[in-house]
């Protein structure tokens, strides 16, 4: 047994301190960045928001409003080979910038992951997910998934460790996604007591990946349009959203209404939930580590979206960045033990 007793934080427990700025207006704040990724070498450039990889998030028609602000989409792993056939007819060859390809580690995950990537070899992005990182069999899995495609931009996580980021891009990863325990419908940390506070995950994840040339994802642990800022001001390249995203008509999940008021399901990929759904229920070995919500409706995606992309503006007028990439060198973080005045909360 060992105890680490450095200070880790999350996002709830820091503000950005505010600087001087030469800026007049959020609007000629730049969002947009440009990376040339480690092992593809392929360029890309866009807003780098993602959405989730859940069944409930990372819809086709999330996709598609979400390619509209150049952002990106994680697809989740269960439409099949005739969904994606049937969502890219007849679209244009800059879908493909902004949609990944999903995938788990099991042997009839990567069937699939083949049969997708041979029908619509212009796919770009493989994105493969699973909730522990640390196993050897994820590594070793990535490694073959490298092989097999070169050319594609691989996403892998999720970890939250420097020393692990290391290994995943040495391994073949482009981009490690970074985040265990922190997502609004993940229960890691109380059935399994493992996890990392978010904001130290990314900062200290972020200084390994950039040693290396790679790039990270902080995936979870954002519940307000402050905290992308946060996360981006710690050093992330791109920002992975679930719960904020969920609950508007674009989402998956069912809609429910309960005493006038509408609402959508909205599940974490480890729910009983999810695991009923796609894996016919709960193996006895193992215990459920999400949780199954009703989120109130939202409306159309698109509200969301602009509110997200109008705070992190607002961030970087309030610290003088005149671009997004601007924004990690212009971020001192301050400790505070409350973040808004909740009178009226």
């Amino acid at each position: 047994m060992r105890l680490e007793t450095d200070l880790k934080l999350g996002f709830k427990e820091v503000m950005i301190r505010p600087k001087r700025s030469t800026l007049k207006t959020r609007a000629q704040v730049a969002l947009d960045r440009t990376f040339t990724f480690l092992h593809s070498g392929r360029e890309w450039s866009g807003v780098p928001v993602i959405a989730s990889n859940m069944d409930t998030v990372g819809t086709f028609d999330v996709a598609d409003v979400l390619a509209r602000f150049d952002m990106m989409t994680a697809i989740h792993k269960h439409y099949g080979e005739e969904d994606w056939t049937r969502f890219l007819a007849g679209r244009g060859e800059g879908i493909y910038q902004r949609i990944m390809v999903s995938t788990g580690i099991a042997e009839q995950d990567l069937v699939r992951l083949n049969r997708i990537l041979s029908a619509h070899p212009d796919l770009q992005f493989i994105c493969l997910d699973v909730a522990n990182g640390y196993v050897e069999v994820f590594v070793d899995c990535l490694r073959r998934v490298r092989e097999s495609y070169p050319e594609k931009t691989i996403v892998a996580g999720n970890v939250v460790t420097g020393e692990m980021v290391e290994e995943l891009l040495l391994s073949g990863a482009d981009i490690v996604k970074v985040g265990i325990g922190s997502g609004s419908v993940c229960i890691t940390r109380v059935k399994a007591g493992v996890g990392y506070p978010q904001l130290s995950a990314v900062i200290e994840c972020a200084d390994a990946a950039h040693g290396l040339g790679g790039r990270i994802i902080s995936d979870g642990g954002c519940v307000s349009a402050g905290d992308v800022a946060k996360a981006f001001g710690g050093g992330a390249d791109f920002v992975m959203l679930g719960g904020m995203f969920a609950g508007h008509d674009e989402s998956g999940g069912e809609l429910l209404e309960r005493e006038g008021q509408h609402y959508k399901l909205f599940y974490g990929m480890s729910s009983s939930t999810a695991m009923e759904m796609h894996s016919g229920g709960v193996a006895d070995y193992r215990a459920s580590e999400g949780k199954t919500v009703e989120v109130p409706y939202r409306g159309p995606i698109a509200e969301t979206v602009k509110d997200i992309l109008g705070g992190v503006r607002s961030a970087c007028t309030y610290v003088g960045a005149s671009a997004l990439r601007e924004l990690t060198k212009r971020t001192t973080f301050i400790r505070v033990l409350e973040q808004n005045n909740p009178v009226f909360a």
